[in-house]
């Protein structure tokens, strides 16, 4: 299994909070788009954002498109390769792909492109940083010719979330992910420093606060803060510079951020890469039973914890065949046929209404439950107890599971976690603060954090780096 450490979490205290972020579901061509306008300078540009990837096929973070497919400009995360490129005429003008590989699907990535093509050193041309550093290591490195135009800060439509591939305008290649703090500069070619920091204590690099009073956006400039979800593509750099909303809706809107990072289901940590994932990682379709295998597996949430109080939920979305498992493991599956409640440390609240764990039924009374329903889980590693909920109400007449320790485990952490058992298809959206699904209960933990159902048990905490900082 892969225990994902946050890169770069920027849980360090105090300091500048981004509010909000986008989550992009590439399965419904979400995006935003707008047609730029005479700029000040298409030879002088810098853009900057952060994004969380989710390791879904092939994503365009940022595109200037001419509706042409021999002439646009593209910011690629293939999965884990970052690739930009400008191309004119069919050409080739300017392609950067970076060595480093951004794999870390539970952390939040800074990107700045910096461009000034009057530049005479040609590497100066293009300035690539990634969380505060400048990329110096390339597979491949192109850089524009000196005082040429490419594509990007050009009288063109651009999009943020999704690339037009061809002359007929054909939408293909979306971003899965988060995106956050979306900044551009028409006229100048800024340093990394004008949109974050390195933390004095912690040495995260980390947003700053002021940028829309402290920049000078030009004229196709924008500051995209996402902080109304009623208009994701309201502009706040004073430029006006607004960003037509596609298929995007409030439930788009979250608050996991760059400052403040969320827990979500692994795809890292998922056997044969057999479940399809959706809505930045929260839902989870578990695979149909194949013709060689018969798959009864599951997958674990990307933060795992071994002390402190903690509380999610997951809602039960969809199922095809078997039943569902909702609950904790120590360790991600390592074959086809192994159910949550089959490990030894696994405890899984079944579909049927029981709990099981390393391959039986643990005593007690749970009801069962159906689509729709909502499954909260209390996790208390103070005392190794674990606590299930169905839709609010709490199950085994609040009498808790006891739980072995986590040092006493295989991993020495729990991790949440959701699958199936007899051969079963299921879907499973998690809410662990920042739900993909509308939720009006606004139950929040006692650090104001989350939006759930149901009122979070007293002393739990939503499973995010701002709690896991003060009490993890």
């Amino acid at each position: 299994m892969s225990i994902i450490i946050p890169a770069n979490s920027a849980s360090a205290a105090g300091g500048f909070q981004v509010a909000n972020s986008v989550r992009f579901n590439g399965g419904s061509n979400d995006h935003l788009k707008k047609t730029f306008g005479t700029p000040t300078n298409a030879q002088k540009y810098t853009m900057s954002w952060w994004f969380k990837g989710t390791g879904i096929a092939t994503g365009s973070m940022f595109e200037a498109a001419s509706g042409n497919a021999q002439n646009g400009a593209f910011v690629y995360l293939k999965t884990d390769d970052l690739q930009i490129n400008s191309i004119v005429g069919n050409s080739e003008v300017m392609k950067l792909i970076p060595n480093a590989h951004y794999q870390d699907y539970s952390a939040w990535y800074h990107l700045c492109f910096a461009v000034d093509v009057t530049l005479g050193t040609a590497s100066d041309r293009n300035k690539l940083y990634i969380n505060g550093e400048r990329v110096t290591s390339f597979v491949t490195q192109t850089n524009a010719p000196q005082n040429t135009n490419g594509m990007f800060n050009t009288a063109i439509e651009h999009l943020i979330g999704i690339d037009i591939y061809n002359s007929g305008g054909s939408l293909a290649t979306p971003f899965n992910g988060y995106i956050s703090e979306f900044v551009f500069i028409d006229g100048s070619q800024e340093e990394v420093t004008a949109f974050g920091e390195f933390d004095s204590d912690s040495g995260i690099w980390k947003p700053i606060d002021g940028l829309a009073d402290d920049l000078t956006f030009g004229d196709n400039g924008f500051y995209l803060d996402f902080q109304d979800s009623s208009n994701l593509g309201n502009d706040v750099s004073g430029e006006n510079n607004d960003f037509t909303v596609v298929n995007l809706t409030a439930t788009s809107q979250s608050t996991d951020t760059c400052t403040n990072n969320f827990c979500t289901w692994n795809s890292l940590d998922n056997f044969y890469q057999e479940s399809t994932f959706q809505q930045g990682n929260l839902q989870v379709r578990t695979k149909s039973p194949g013709v060689i295998y018969s798959y009864e597996t599951y997958n674990t949430g990307t933060i795992g914890v071994s002390s402190g109080k903690w509380f999610w939920e997951v809602k039960f979305s969809a199922v095809d065949s078997g039943s569902s498992q909702i609950g904790v493991v120590d360790n991600g599956p390592t074959a086809a046929t192994q159910q949550l409640g089959a490990r030894t440390y696994g405890w899984s609240y079944t579909q049927g209404g029981s709990v099981d764990n390393n391959g039986s039924s643990v005593s007690g009374s749970w009801a069962s439950y159906t689509t729709g329903d909502i499954i909260g889980v209390a996790l208390n590693l103070d005392d190794n107890q674990l606590t299930f909920y169905k839709n609010g109400a709490v199950q085994n007449s609040g009498t808790a599971i006891s739980i072995t320790a986590p040092a006493s485990t295989t991993s020495g952490f729990y991790f949440p976690a959701g699958g199936d058992n007899n051969a079963g298809n299921v879907t499973l959206q998690a809410n662990f603060g920042s739900p993909p699904y509308s939720e009006s209960g606004g139950k929040s933990d006692g650090n104001g954090y989350g939006n759930f159902s149901m009122v979070v048990p007293s002393g739990y905490f939503a499973l995010n780096t701002k709690n896991i900082a003060e009490y993890g």
